[in-house]
Parts: C-alpha cells; structure tokens; sequence
C-alpha cells in the first residue's frame, strides 16, 4: 500500500485550477478561499515531487509534468465518484437551471460537463430561455436556479460577469447609406434587443428589424447570411464576424452583467453551481 495516498481534495483543486486557469476562479468553484487552493497544489507538488503549475502575475498555465498528470487526475476523480455513486448509498438529486439564451453560448456543453463532473449524482435539467421568462419561472419555483441578464425591474441577484458587446455583421456586408439598418434580434420579450434599439433611437440612427429569431443561434445565422447587423457578445458570433460599430459611427453598447439567482441551499448543488458560475465567469473574462 502506498504510504502516503494522495489528498483527493488537492487532486480536485488542481483540475480546477487547470480547467479554469486562475486560482481565483478555482476558488470560486470550490466555495473556499484562494490560499487554501494554493496550499492544496503545494502539498499535491510536494507529494509527486513534481512542479503542476506555473503561475505568472497574468496567467496560469500547466507545467509539462502538470499536462500529463491532468488527464490520470481527471480519471481519479472519475473513478472516485462513480465508485461512490454505486456504493454510497445516496440517491440522485435533481437540479433544475434556466439559462438565457443570450447567455447560453457555444460554451455550454463544456460549463454542463464540468458541473456534472463536479457531482455526478445530481441529475441537471437545463431550460434555455429569455431572461424575463426564466425569472418569472425563479419566481414561479418552477427552477431552482436561473443565470440571466440584467433585467428590467430587478434589482435582486448576484453578479457573475459582465459581459461587452458589439454591432456584429458578415464581413462581406456593406450598408446602403440611404437605407436604415438592418437589424438581426431575438423575439420580444429580449432586454439586449431592447437596449439595442433604444440606444439607436437616441443617437438618431434610423434601422429596421429584418429578422426576428427564436435564439442566438438563428440570428447568428442571420449574420452569417449577410441580412443584417445584430448586438451580440463576441464569444456568440460565428466565425469572421466583424464588429462594423466603429465604422458606421453606432452607439456604444454597454458591458451587460450576468446575474445569478437560486434559492438552493443544499451543499451538494451549491458546490456544483459555485463551480458552473466560476466557470462562466472565466469563459466571459476580458
């Protein structure tokens, strides 16, 4: 038998820092405090006799020696928790997240999977949706937890990210001066579609909705297909599409807060949410 096993917590805490690139952010998603992140690497180096990490005033990034145990860490974990699931005796718990769709984004299924891996024994149900329907839903307690935008009205919840934004467009899109915009938006109710259009009126820009969709995702085809401009964050565009803002003269769009809301208190979910909600907040840093 080894005679020193290693500490799982620190193991977890290294894959944390790996996947979120930030001991802050690792923090973050294990409910405790940077130092003690930090404390739990040194004792795992110092038990491997290996350096995981190297870690500069700006970035944090994995040593070669850190890369190849990230993967054999990873299935510890794995293995770990399955083991638990089938041997501990504890029942799955269900844990019901809305998620706005202008927050959603092409990251989803990896922040999902880090949160499932956080505790596989819950059982997540996700519902994408607008953040004015997903909070009467909160409200309704027909979710336990909702991730928005800042919402008309609502002064409540905890701030994750703020998040910039831009006048996006197919790169080969031109406008026609003696035309009004053309516009890309989600259908009502939509708080991005809503700033977007007021900041337009009063800067006197005269514009035209050309396509209303149902998600992110059809207006970011919208783009693509060269029909119009839309307000989107960057990590939503498609691929070359270019922010025309600047060039046309547009108003500038705000930097637009992700806002947090739940009532669980369970600690179970509320390790697994601290986790997506760190996880968000790195995918939307900078």
């Amino acid at each position: 038998m080894t005679e020193h096993p290693l500490d799982l917590d620190a193991v977890r805490a290294f894959v944390r820092i790996a996947e979120l690139e930030s001991f802050t952010r690792a923090a973050e998603a294990m409910r405790t405090t940077q130092a003690a992140v930090s404390l739990k690497l040194k004792r795992l180096e110092k038990r491997l006799g290996r350096r995981l990490v190297e870690r500069t005033p700006r970035s944090v990034q994995l040593s070669a020696q850190g890369a190849a145990f990230l993967e054999h860490a990873r299935e510890l974990l794995e293995k770990h928790d399955r083991t638990l699931a089938v041997f501990g005796g504890s029942s799955r718990q269900r844990l019901t997240i809305g998620i706005s769709d202008h927050v959603a984004g092409p990251d989803l299924p990896a922040l999902i999977a880090r949160m499932n891996a956080q505790d596989p024994q819950l059982l997540i149900e996700i519902r994408i949706g607008s953040s004015g329907d997903l909070l009467q839903s909160f409200d309704r307690r027909e979710l336990d937890t909702v991730i928005v935008r800042l919402h008309t009205g609502r002064s409540d919840g905890e701030i994750i990210a703020e998040e910039k934004f831009g006048w996006f467009a197919a790169p080969d899109w031109r406008h026609r001066a003696d035309e009004p915009l053309p516009l890309a938006t989600m259908a009502e109710p939509c708080g991005v579609r809503s700033i977007a259009e007021r900041l337009l009126d009063t800067a006197g820009v005269p514009w035209t909705e050309v396509f209303v969709g149902g998600g992110v995702t059809a207006v970011a085809a919208a783009v693509t297909a060269g029909l119009g401009v839309a307000a989107l964050s960057p990590r939503m565009v498609p691929f070359g599409a270019v922010d025309v803002g600047p060039k046309l003269g547009l108003p500038e769009l705000p930097r637009l807060p992700i806002l947090f809301h739940s009532r669980v208190k369970e600690d179970r979910p509320r390790d697994a949410l601290a986790a997506l909600s760190a996880a968000f907040r790195n995918a939307v840093r900078g």
